[in-house]
């Protein structure tokens, strides 16, 4: 096995000849990239869950859209609420594997028993069937989701590993989506009796078969580097240093903004496609776009190492605000050049998510620093409800404006319905890129903040050492020992 990380902290591969193979973490590229595995089905849950489950009750399963409507905004609700619950559930209570991947395994019959419900149900079904299930399904989720995410964040101490992680992760997220993208083309070139319900069964097997096989390739063969027993902090003091945490409340506003501007551009993208601009295949817009994504990301990670996290982010906000408008460019039926600018778009879209993740984790060491304590479920937590509250609201802005300019979806609309369409769908994004940019520039924790930072917890581990602790050294992977 490759090397532990060191009791002190500091980077076990300094002296490695080869330390393109071997990271500060001890993990290799390749197990970097078992770690990043479960992050593919997690994908391939989410986009179903918006794109193609609501019409399917509605419609093939006969619950209307009020009723679907409803049940769907509550289980929403719902998870964000669960989100800090099972975060700090998360964090409180470890084993001997560690402090995540139990919770990992744990999660993974939640969710095969209630994508099965949900993907595969026999007709009729109840409001309270789809309820039910919906709020089982995203309690597997979440706990899956934040458990992921933190152990990600736990897996180096390293400033530029975190990005690199965190990056094969956002890649295997985008894979994911365009994969289970791929699944319906397929079932339906099949001519199935019932394209819609073969279409959703054919989404819910792409997660029931790849679900298992990921995550017991990702907690046999990663290991997780073992870190202080939490320790009880009054729920008083522990709200109050939350507050006084400034990078916090700097990521989590970036993060909300965000999920304000990419709800927006989801929740009107295929009005823009199909009824502005009269393409006739706008999934082919998405795949492109999910495509270019997953290409640049790598050259994202290069350049978060090169110019630093917050300030790759900034720029990475301005490209977006700069490159949006070229949308207005695009005349209605032109597919080429929307394909191009499609593509220009995607080269941007997978930097937020993965360069958020990698600062919190730095910002989630800060509060262990200030704070004495390790909250990084808690910390991942809010993160993933920061996007959702900002995806929730964007729907409530953007809708309401489109009332007001007129704009009626399947219709055709008049010139100033459609520029109306339009300005909605660019410039609150555009808007947004710069205020991100803003708001990030001048985060307070770079690449030396953070090895202080570092620094500072190894010596409180070496203090504990000395008193008998273990702390710094790898938890083993399932069903081996330590090295």
């Amino acid at each position: 096995m490759d090397s532990s990380v060191a009791p002190d902290g500091q980077n076990s591969s300094m002296n490695n000849p080869n330390p393109g193979n071997t990271r500060a973490s001890g993990l290799s590229r390749w197990r970097i990239g078992a770690f990043a595995l479960p992050a593919a089905p997690i994908a391939a849950m989410g986009l179903p869950i918006v794109v193609y489950l609501p019409p399917f009750y509605a419609g093939e399963m006969g619950l209307g859209l009020a009723v679907v409507g409803a049940i769907f905004m509550i289980t929403r609700f719902w998870d964000v609420f669960t989100d800090p619950v099972l975060g700090v559930l998360s964090d409180r209570f470890k084993t001997r594997w560690g402090r995540r991947r139990h919770w990992i395994v744990i999660s993974v019959p939640i969710m095969l028993v209630s994508v099965y419900m949900l993907f595969m149900p026999t007709a009729p079904v109840s409001a309270s069937y789809l309820l039910w299930w919906m709020v089982i399904a995203y309690i597997g989720w979440t706990l899956l989701t934040i458990s992921h995410m933190s152990w990600g964040a736990e897996l180096t101490p390293d400033y530029n590993e975190r990005s690199t992680i965190q990056g094969f992760r956002e890649v295997a997220l985008i894979a994911g989506m365009i994969l289970v993208l791929l699944v319906p083309v397929f079932i339906e070139a099949m001519q199935p009796d019932n394209v819609a319900a073969a279409r959703v069964a054919s989404m819910g097997w792409y997660v029931l078969i790849l679900l298992p096989i990921t995550v017991a390739i990702a907690v046999w063969v990663v290991p997780e580097r073992k870190v202080k027993d939490p320790v009880h902090v009054p729920w008083r003091e522990a709200i109050s240093i939350l507050i006084r945490n400034q990078p916090l409340r700097r990521v989590l506003l970036a993060d909300l903004l965000g999920g304000i501007s990419g709800g927006i551009v989801t929740a009107l993208f295929l009005f823009l496609a199909a009824d502005v601009l009269q393409l006739q295949f706008a999934s082919l817009l998405i795949l492109v776009y999910l495509t270019s994504g997953c290409i640049f990301v790598p050259i994202m990670v290069r350049l978060s190492h090169h110019w630093g996290k917050h300030r790759t982010l900034a720029y990475s906000s301005l490209f977006s605000a700069a490159t949006i408008p070229f949308i207005f460019l695009i005349e209605p039926g032109d597919m080429l050049f929307a394909v191009l600018v499609w593509i220009l778009l995607g080269i941007n879209m997978g930097a937020g998510p993965f360069l958020f993740r990698s600062i919190m984790a730095d910002v989630a060491d800060h509060d262990h620093v200030e704070g004495g304590n390790q909250r990084t479920g808690l910390f991942y937590s809010l993160l993933t409800m920061t996007n959702k509250l900002g995806a929730a609201l964007a729907i409530g802005i953007a809708y309401p404006i489109l009332d007001i300019v007129g704009f009626v979806p399947g219709t055709e609309n008049t010139p100033s319905a459609e520029l109306g369409l339009l300005l909605v769908y660019v410039l609150p994004p555009a808007l947004i890129g710069v205020l991100v940019a803003w708001v990030m520039w001048s985060f307070p924790i770079d690449e030396a903040r953070q090895s202080e930072n570092r620094r500072i917890l190894s010596e409180r581990d070496a203090v504990a050492e000395g008193a008998g602790g273990t702390q710094g050294a790898s938890v083993a992977p399932l069903g081996r020992s330590a090295d």
